[in-house]
């Protein structure tokens, strides 16, 4: 083991019945160094025992927006999927709640995830060609911006729910229950994102919209409920804009076929297939080019696990973007657990 990190457990033993912090034993929090401020960042970390010579897969998984590196609930299914399939888990920090300049999408918070996935790279055994990362919420803000700032990296991304444009979901938030949202926002900022601000060139680079041009290489399975916006925090347009930003002109919505769906929650299209991954969340519209796709299912602000975690262990570095994935295994979820992003 590395003599630059300190391991401690958080978790009982394996042989201890109860885990600490809802997730499952042997979960350990990790410290582990970023050059990019000369620190030292926390994470949680598992690595399962693999036979001399074997590499697992390497799953980054994103806390939420208001949350940080300890949060539970659908964040330690990701912990379970990983010791049931003998996949490396980290869950780190990446600067905390979404209220400080050096969170929501900062270089440092980016200089975090390249050195996690580094660090898990000495000191675990990593197959470099499945490496993939997951979120929901703030999650799925900070994924979409992976996925354009170090697309490099990852075999898959599954983002759910994210916040692709933080300026406008500034305003989206400022006046209605979610006003605790904008007010991060301005904390991160320095103040509100007004036209022709310092603080609205700042919220543009902290805003996946301004990067996804580049992802289109990764394989990337953007999510979104249509009730988001009404029961949840981020209107499901956001995802919609994040997939224009991808692919070619032939397959962008227009703005005004993105208000109406909104406005109406009517699909522009037919509805897709059904699909068994998403259980009783069927998909209501859906478009896949390349290595893109994007999904709007009948729920809210919410990950469905199941889906997610099925379709990224379909994905492989060098190999075709797999839409239609097994289920390679099963994950017993609440709906509080795929509703942590709220």
């Amino acid at each position: 083991m590395s003599s630059l990190v300190t391991l401690t457990t958080i978790c009982h033993s394996a042989d201890s019945p109860e885990p600490i912090n809802g997730y499952p034993n042997g979960i350990r929090e990790i410290r582990y160094p970023v050059a990019a401020d000369n620190s030292e960042q926390p994470s949680l970390f598992w690595s399962p025992e693999l036979a001399e010579g074997e590499k697992a897969p390497l799953l980054v998984a994103m806390h939420t927006w208001s949350g940080d590196y300890r949060q539970a609930g659908g964040e330690a299914k990701y912990a379970e999927w990983c010791r049931k399939n003998n996949w490396i888990f980290v869950h780190p920090n990446f600067r905390g709640r979404n209220r400080s300049p050096e969170s929501m999408g900062s270089d440092l918070m980016i200089a975090d995830v390249r050195a996690i996935v580094e660090w898990a790279k000495k000191n675990a055994s990593v197959d470099e060609a499945r490496i993939y990362a997951i979120g929901v919420s703030g999650g799925g803000h900070a994924t979409q911006l992976l996925a354009g700032r170090t697309p490099e990296i990852w075999a898959g991304i599954s983002s759910w729910c994210g916040i692709s444009d933080i300026a406008a979901w500034h305003d989206e938030t400022s006046t209605h229950r979610f006003e605790r949202y904008s007010k991060d926002i301005e904390n991160a900022l320095g103040g509100p994102p007004g036209t022709g601000t310092p603080e609205l060139e700042d919220a543009k680079k902290r805003s996946p919209l301004s990067w996804l041009s580049n992802a289109s290489g990764v394989p990337l399975d953007i999510n979104h409920g249509i009730d988001d916006g009404r029961t949840g925090s981020v209107p499901f347009t956001h995802s919609l804009y994040a997939w224009n930003e991808i692919v070619p002109d032939s397959q962008k919505l227009s703005e005004k076929s993105i208000d109406h769906f909104y406005e109406s929650q009517q699909s522009p299209e037919a509805p897709p297939a059904a699909d068994a991954l998403y259980g009783k969340r069927q998909p209501v519209f859906r478009r896949a080019h390349e290595n893109t796709r994007i999904t709007i299912f009948q729920g809210g602000h919410e990950i469905i696990h199941l889906a997610a975690l099925n379709w990224l262990a379909a994905q492989q570095k060098g190999q075709p973007t797999s839409w239609n994935p097994p289920k390679v295994s099963d994950l017993d979820t609440t709906d509080l657990d795929t509703e942590s992003g709220k």
